[in-house]
């Protein structure tokens, strides 16, 4: 029989006859609680006089609390900032001031906060072009590669910007989103520049004033956006025509590096001829005016000996006139190897071979040299034929 069917006694009540009770006494719960807590931070609550006194140490250990927690809320307001890096202190949201690296101290959350923000990473954006992972080929993207010039061609351009943090708080207050608007800015500057070149001068010597321009033009407008961001380097990956005509436009390329190659062999020989040439008629020239001014110095000395000729010949001609006859006799015969002597009151002139003479003397020395002087009975002989040499032919002692 369950406990509550009729007739059944009260005894059987699982709560141990408690009898109908009303609601539980809110007082009585909220003494409860008291004496709990007070147990835990002050001992339990003590009856008669100590009553008062146990409540004294509770809210002692309330204040204990309290201040720790108050500490621990401090403390929680030291931060560190790491080198190469700045940190914005926010005030309920707004720009409070920047801290340099080192340690610091804020009023803690959520009066204050900080934004650590790296000024010296280096980071990149890229334009017409997405570079995979490792090993993973580059992924070109044509809305951003494909691009008019101003002679109305369609060039294929992919560039690498460089850039990093330059103020902090421009960087996370005056613009939304800066890594965004810096590569539309990048978009923007590589349109704008491509558009004023012509193709030949984008693909070939004008890569490096493209890229000066872009990186110029993109921090101009970021300092006017105030975006917080320096561009550090500007990188053309790649300069291309587009796909369809890139086998014609290489062909003409390499036209192009055939008549530049050709224009400059013909320079280097320009430039090993020419100055060859200019070498040999400046020497020529100067050995032209060597010869000029010689023959005036001769001329000049021929005239001056010729005037101190005659002042002499003025003075004793007929002495002179010997002299010149001399001086004229000897250097006419002393290029002449034979010698006619006129002998006086004698109708034959005496003829000296002196080209045999002389031919002979030296063969005679010739052979004295070889044979040595240990040959003294070839002495005699030789010296008989040097006599003989010397005297004249047998007709012309005869005809002395």
């Amino acid at each position: 029989m369950a406990w509550n069917e009729p007739g059944g006694g009260n005894n059987k009540d699982p709560w141990g006859g408690r009898g109908d009770q009303g609601p539980p006494d809110l007082d009585e719960v909220v003494k409860k609680m008291q004496d709990k807590l007070g147990g835990l931070f002050g001992g339990g609550r003590k009856r008669g006089g100590d009553g008062g006194r146990g409540g004294g140490s509770g809210f002692t250990g309330f204040g204990v609390i309290a201040a720790i927690v108050v500490l621990v809320w401090l403390a929680s307001g030291i931060y560190i900032v790491d080198a190469g890096r700045q940190g914005v202190v926010m005030r309920f949201g707004a720009f409070s001031e920047v801290t340099p690296p080192g340690p610091h101290w804020r009023i803690p959350y959520p009066v204050e906060q900080v934004e650590v923000v790296d000024v010296e990473q280096r980071r990149f954006v890229e334009i017409g072009y997405r570079s995979g992972a490792a090993g993973q080929a580059v992924v070109a993207v044509p809305r951003e590669a494909l691009m008019l010039t101003e002679d109305e061609n369609i060039v294929n351009i992919q560039l690498a910007v460089q850039y990093q943090v330059s103020d902090p708080r421009q960087y996370l207050f005056d613009v939304r989103d800066p890594d965004g608007v810096l590569k539309q800015v990048a978009e923007s500057a590589i349109r704008e520049v491509i558009g004023k070149s012509e193709m030949d001068f984008v693909l070939k010597e004008g890569r490096a004033q493209v890229v000066a321009d872009i990186k110029s033009l993109m921090q101009k407008t970021l300092d006017s956006y105030k975006a917080g961001l320096l561009v550090s380097d500007v990188n053309l990956q790649d300069a291309q025509p587009p796909e369809e005509v890139q086998a014609a436009f290489s062909d003409a390329i390499k036209a192009r590096e055939d008549k530049e190659r050709l224009k400059n062999e013909a320079q280097a020989y320009s430039n090993d001829v020419i100055p060859r040439a200019r070498g040999a008629a400046a020497r020529q020239i100067q050995e032209a005016d060597g010869y000029k001014e010689s023959l005036i110095a001769k001329a000049e000395g021929e005239a001056s000996r010729f005037s101190q000729l005659l002042t002499e010949y003025k003075k004793a001609p007929e002495v002179t006139r010997k002299r010149l006859y001399l001086e004229t006799m000897e250097s006419v015969l002393g290029k002449s190897s034979k010698v006619l002597v006129d002998s006086k009151n004698a109708n034959n002139l005496m003829y000296l071979p002196i080209d045999q003479l002389l031919k002979q003397s030296s063969a005679m020395r010739r052979f004295s040299a070889e044979a040595g002087n240990g040959a003294s009975s070839a002495t005699a002989p030789s010296q008989s034929s040097d006599d003989q040499s010397v005297r004249p032919p047998r007709s012309q002692r005869e005809t002395r």
